[in-house]
């Protein structure tokens, strides 16, 4: 019997007191949709999807070689797309999440791993099928990015859950 293997993505988590911002407001104002659960926010960097098992410990290692700094994401903007995906995303892009994005692609490349072609659009998910963009003002959040991490993502009966299956730490920023 083999070991069924894991659907796998590189994210950003979101801070468990920004977590708790987000969906108090998300809980102030009429979302519609069916609501992602606090403790699976996050920013994806990376997305695997289904692989072996095995492929763990060299994405760690690979994740260890990366040296990303720290950044603060303005999250300014209240979204959604066709797919009825409601979300948050920023303006701006922060140079330092668009060299962290670009360095993990560039070595999970380089690595064989298959990788989405779609254009990197940085987002905070707040709900999925959502059938139209709520008309409440739109939130600011700062979400100061200090970590990156390898999530398992598994199907439960009480809903998806992400697992953590790793963490690495974004340096400061260099002194000017």
């Amino acid at each position: 019997m083999s070991t069924p293997p894991l659907r796998l993505f590189f994210a950003i988590p979101c801070c468990p007191q920004l977590a708790h911002e987000i969906v108090d407001w998300r809980a102030q104002n009429p979302v519609e949709g069916k609501p992602v659960a606090p403790e699976n926010l996050h920013l994806t960097l990376a997305f695997l999807g289904s692989q072996p098992r095995g492929q763990v410990e060299a994405l760690a290692a690979l994740a260890a070689s990366l040296t990303p700094r720290t950044f603060i994401l303005h999250l300014d903007r209240l979204a959604r797309w066709k797919n009825g995906l409601l979300h948050l995303a920023p303006s701006q892009v922060p140079p330092a999440l668009a060299d962290l994005e670009r360095s993990l692609r560039e070595q999970l490349l380089i690595s064989g791993f298959n990788l989405e072609t779609r254009h990197f659009k940085p987002h905070l998910t707040l709900a999925r099928h959502c059938p139209r963009l709520p008309s409440t003002p739109t939130p600011t959040f700062d979400w100061p990015a200090t970590e990156f991490a390898l999530y398992a993502s598994e199907n439960t009966a009480k809903g998806t859950r992400y697992h953590a299956l790793g963490h690495w730490p974004l340096r400061p920023p260099a002194p000017a």
